[in-house]
Parts: C-alpha cells; structure tokens; sequence
C-alpha cells in the first residue's frame, strides 16, 4: 500500500501575493518562441538524433517559424559540437534566425562554447547554474552566496570572450541567463543572482538580458509558479532590461497550463519543444500553447498547417510515436464516437455552410481541421457508441447522400447492429454498402423491368401524367397503366390494377449526387405500410420522377422483406 508513503513529500510551500494581478490577465499577443528541441529534446532520446536527422529537424523548425533554436550544449558533446559547425560551416542558418548554445557558468566550457560560435551572424550564448534550496544542499554544498558567485564569474568571462569575438567577427552576441531549478528555489534569491548577472553585462533597455526562468521539475500547481513569475516581474530592479523567458517541464502533467499562466503573470518568452518531447515526462509544448492561441484569435507567429508532415518528421528523427490523443495533432482528435457529439458536429457544420459567417462554430471542434491539414472525412467515426446522425454524416460527407432527418434513427440502428456484429468501427465504405445493400439493391419481390412516363392536357387544360411499365412478381411480368395529376399518383394508381394497396405516400425528399451533364438525382420516400409503420425507400435516375418512382418500389420491397423475415 501506497497511502503512507505520501507521508515522505515535503508539501510545495507557495509565495505570498496577495494582491496578485495575473488571473486578470488576457494573452492577447504571442510571446518570443525558442525551440530547444536539439537540446533538451535530443538529450531525452533512447537514441539521439544524427547529424543528418538534427539537419532536417533544424530546418523544419526554420519552416514552422522558429526565430530562436537552440541547438544544443557543443562543450559538452562532440556531435552538439559538429552539428553546430555543420550550421555555420555550411551556410545553413537563415539570417533572420539566432541560434542559441547552452552552457554551464564553468571557465573551461565556455571558452569551449565560444570556439564553436565562431562564424555565426546571431547568437543567444545561454549559461546557467542550479540555484535551488535542495541542490544547494545535497550536490554542491555551499550557501547562496556560493552561487551567486559562480554566476557572477561565469557573467565576467561571458561578457570579456564576447567583446573579443565582437572584434573580431561583427557577431551579434546575446546572452541568456538561467538560474536553473528557479520553481526550486527561494522567490528573493532568485531575483537577487538575477540582479547580480545583469550588473556584470551591463543589461539594458536596448541590450536585453534573457532572464529564463525554468520551472526544471515541476513542483506546483501552475497558479504559483505564475505566482512566482509575477512576483521576480514586479521585484527585478531595471526590469525593463531584460527578457522575461519561460522553461517549464511537465513532471505533473500541467506544463501547459504554467506557461499560459506564467505569460499572464508578465513572461515574454517561452521555451518548449515539439509536442512535448523532453526529459522525464517532457518540456512544454510549444505547438499546443501556440495552437491554443490560435484558437483563441491570436496569431501565433508558427506554422502548423502541414501538421501531418511535422509529425513525421518529428517521429522519423526521434523514433518517438505521437499519442492519438495528442491535443491538434493525434490521429483521434477530430473524431467523435458518441452519437450527441456526432450529431452536433453535423449540424455544426451544416449551420456554417448555411450561414455564411466568418466564424468558426462547431461544437466539439475547438479549431477547424482544414487549418492544420486535416480532413472532414475522417471526423465522424462509427462505432457501436455512435448516434444516429453520426452515419448519416458519413453518407453526407464522404458519398453526398442527404439522408432526410427522419431516415436517421433506421439507418443508424443498421450501421449500429453492423458494428456490434463486426465488434469494430466501421469505415465508411463499409457504411455505404450497408445503404447499398438496405436501399440500393432491392429488387425483390416487386422488379420494375420497363417504365415510362408522359404528360398530356386535356380538355380543360389540366395536366395528366401517364405511367406505363412492367413489374415482375410472383414469376410473372406483369403490364401495368395508370393516370393521376402527378408521377407519384399516377405510379400509385398503376400498382393498385396488380394489388398493391393500402400503402400511404407521406413525404420526398430530392436532390442531386453528381453535377454535369451526367448528374442523378435520389430521392428518399417515406410511405406508411398497411400495418401502420413507416418505411423508407430510396430511388436513384437521371430522370427525378423515375427516381421517386423506384424510391416507392423500394420501401414496398423493404416492407415485404421485413413482413418475411419475421414470419
């Protein structure tokens, strides 16, 4: 038993801030994106990225709108080393993009880092050190005073190799500091190695300092790290010296959440990968806090119209598969199982069509699907949780079929008894051979071999229209004539000379399933059987009168089978 174990964890102790202003806060513009997808990202592999793999993930950060990379720890590790050198050495970096390099506030790393900057246009050098209260205590035993002095060091020898290379190359140079473990570590020391740092480099309005503030393992709920955030924002002597960023991770499964709210809190920049990929349980991910920008009317300054290829890609170069429940990109996200959700969908996608508005409204599609290269089609999927317009959806959008609404609750319960008996969903060709089959393909006991109809006036200039044809039944043709005022009437009429009565016409409903010059039109006719139910039928001709006509064959052909079948 687990529950006496809870007793170990020292409960996350959170700042006092009354008078905190985020929750009022609305994001109304994007923040600054820096992927660190070739560093944290690739640290976190079974199987790290080879330099080929990190060329091809780099450039598709570069199409999906990344201004800020970083590429890696290239003191560190030979193959972050070569890959950077591959970027620079052969002219891989696009001009308006700054590539950022990751470094630990020790002397022999960054000269190590500033070796392998040389030749870049824009660079981020990002250095850093744990400030926490338990590293502190447990790895380098030593007092915050100890820290800030590594820091402060480390900031000194940063500023005096970059002022050499500035010389020397024209680079621009620019720094970010991280008081790593920051979530960890107390509010007012935070702020001070923060202080510190931006002395030594001279911060200013013009010349920013990144301030990365990581959330490195989440210890929270996502209200104190923006608590935390708010605070160092409305603390930090010459605030508007720096860059605010975010560096949350997802250890409790909320990174997303304390980005959103740490960019409320005052953050003007975030740190994240692709779909979360990062140590432990990931990084934040930058795709769905920028999505659910999108979704909210803000434009998020990244591309994911080609969501499908990024994935892809994503998953060719880390041999990692994305969850069919990955929020805008999982193969599921767009699909409804349950009927009322299916239902909705329909009708919300019916109510655009027919309104014209320059909004999106579809229940349970917080984004249109088309906008990140996604289909309608696969939408809708029917299983035996499905509703009954969810088949009639499929019909609609995949074969053009309009099913009147009254015809929904029939053909829903076939496809529903399909699915049971398959013990599976059902894609949509198999939807439509169930309607094939059901409405399509009846020709029995009632065969309308010959037909034709033909208008005459008469005497008073009425219209009578004519049916003449050969329906064969029992093993025998049988020649069949009528008149009435109309092509149902007149067909009605003709079945009453061989017998067939006492069923009742009760509505049609017609419309076209192709265009051109080789269009059909179908028609879907509700009668009422001699014992009192409802039937549907449903004809099919290039001719729309001959299409009631069969659509009426085909509910009395229905009605019969079904009389059999109990029997």
């Amino acid at each position: 038993m687990m529950f006496e174990g809870c007793k170990k964890y020292i409960p996350f102790q959170p700042i006092s801030l009354p008078d905190r202003q985020w929750p009022d806060k609305v994001i109304a513009k994007a923040p600054v994106w820096c992927s660190v997808d070739m560093r944290d990202g690739n640290q976190a592999l079974i199987d790290p990225m080879n330099l080929e793999e990190k060329l091809l993930y780099f450039q598709t950060l570069v199409d999906i709108g990344f201004k800020e990379i970083e590429i890696g720890f290239p003191a560190a590790s030979e193959t972050e080393y070569e890959i950077l050198r591959a970027l620079i050495e052969r002219n891989l970096i696009p001009d308006d993009v700054t590539v950022q390099v990751l470094v630990q506030a020790r002397p022999h790393l960054i000269y190590k880092t500033f070796e392998a900057i040389k030749g870049a246009k824009n660079v981020i050098v990002h250095f850093y050190n744990s400030t926490s209260t338990l590293q502190r205590k447990v790895v380098f035993r030593t007092d915050m005073q100890g820290v800030i002095d590594i820091a402060v060091e480390g900031a000194k020898l940063i500023k005096e190799l970059t002022d050499e290379e500035i010389k020397v190359s024209g680079a621009n140079i620019r720094y970010e500091y991280s008081p790593e473990s920051f979530s960890g570590t107390e509010i007012d020391n935070s702020v001070l190695i923060c202080e510190k740092v931006m002395e030594v480099l001279g911060s200013t309005p013009e010349n920013k300092l990144i301030l990365n503030l990581p959330n490195t393992v989440e210890m929270s709920t996502p209200n104190c790290y923006a608590d935390q955030i708010e605070y160092f924002c409305r603390h930090l002597k010459n605030r508007e010296s720096a860059i605010i960023s975010l560096h949350p991770h997802n250890d409790r499964g909320t990174a997303t959440a304390a980005t959103e709210l740490g960019l409320m809190a005052g953050a003007d920049r975030v740190e994240g990968t692709l779909f979360g990929n990062g140590e432990r349980t990931g990084n934040a991910d930058v795709m769905v806090v920028a999505m659910n920008l999108y979704s909210q009317g803000v434009n998020p300054g990244l591309d994911f119209s080609n969501m499908r290829e990024i994935q892809e890609v994503f998953e060719k170069c880390t041999k990692m598969k994305i969850h069919e429940r990955h929020p805008y990109v999982g193969d599921l996200v767009f699909t409804a199982f349950s009927g009322s959700h299916q239902d909705a969908i329909k009708k919300g996608v019916e109510y655009m069509a027919h309104s014209g508005g320059s909004y999106w409204e579809v229940p349970y599609l917080p984004i249109d699907p088309a906008d990140v290269g996604r289909e309608y089609e696969p939408i809708i999927r029917i299983n035996s949780q499905s509703g009954k317009g969810g088949a009639a959806f499929i019909m609609q959008q995949n074969f053009g079929y309009e099913l009147p609404k009254a015809m929904h609750p029939e053909f829903g319960a076939m496809v529903k008894a399909a699915c049971d008996e398959a013990g599976r969903e059902l894609q949509p060709d198999e939807i439509f051979t169930i309607f094939r089959k059901e409405f399509l393909e009846v020709n029995a006991p009632y065969n309308l071999k010959q037909y034709k109809l033909y208008e005459e006036n008469d005497i008073s200039g009425d219209t009578q229209v004519h049916f003449e044809g050969i329906i064969r039944f029992g093993h025998e043709d049988h020649h069949v004539s009528a008149s009435g005022n109309g092509p149902v009437s007149a067909f009605f009429n003709a079945l009453k000379s061989v017998g067939i009565t006492d069923y009742q016409f009760v509505s049609y409903r017609e419309h076209a399933i192709s265009s051109g010059a080789d269009s059909k039109a179908v028609s879907y006719i509700q009668l009422t059987a001699p014992d009192g139910s409802p039937v549907f039928g449903v004809g099919i001709d290039n001719n729309i009168s001959l299409a009631s006509i069969k659509g009426i064959i085909c509910a009395i052909n229905r009605t019969k089978n079904a009389a059999e079948k109990e029997s």
